[in-house]
């Protein structure tokens, strides 16, 4: 928490109570969690039952590369390393919808290859792969 804050303070932002809530909550949940979860969580804790109050949030905390979007389950996890900035590909499991997030250089490096082969350049992209986490997948779920 104390890196997050640091990372905040570093881009001239502040961690405000509730963001640091929603951070708390985020990384708690082990998982991806949709803003409503994540509100329903922040009301519980008095921080108001308002979609904005969640919604922006969640918004600083991606922003600021504390969180990131995943677009599969609309919803939002924590970053597992925000200490330098990076472009993850997540692994989302079918069965539990745990999210992990990898490092993975070699798999963007071959998509802006191929991008560029078509004349394209990548500005921004997200990669998310879904299949079954080992817990899952041993469980023969």
């Amino acid at each position: 928490m104390q890196a997050a804050i640091a990372r905040a303070e570093d881009a001239g932002a502040r961690m405000t109570p509730v963001r640091r809530r929603t951070l708390e909550i985020l990384l708690e949940s082990h998982r991806a969690m949709g803003a409503y979860e994540v509100l329903d969580r922040l009301a519980a804790d008095g921080f108001g039952k308002q979609p904005p109050v969640a919604y922006r949030a969640l918004e600083f905390l991606v922003e600021h590369g504390l969180a990131h979007r995943v677009q599969r389950l609309n919803a939002f996890a924590a970053c597992l390393s925000p200490g330098h900035d990076h472009a993850p590909a997540f692994l989302i499991c079918r069965s539990c919808n745990r999210v992990a997030e990898s490092d993975a250089p070699q798999v963007r490096a071959a998509l802006a290859e191929a991008a560029a082969a078509q004349g394209f350049a990548i500005e921004r992209s997200t990669i998310e792969a879904l299949g079954q986490c080992s817990a899952c997948a041993g469980a023969g779920v």
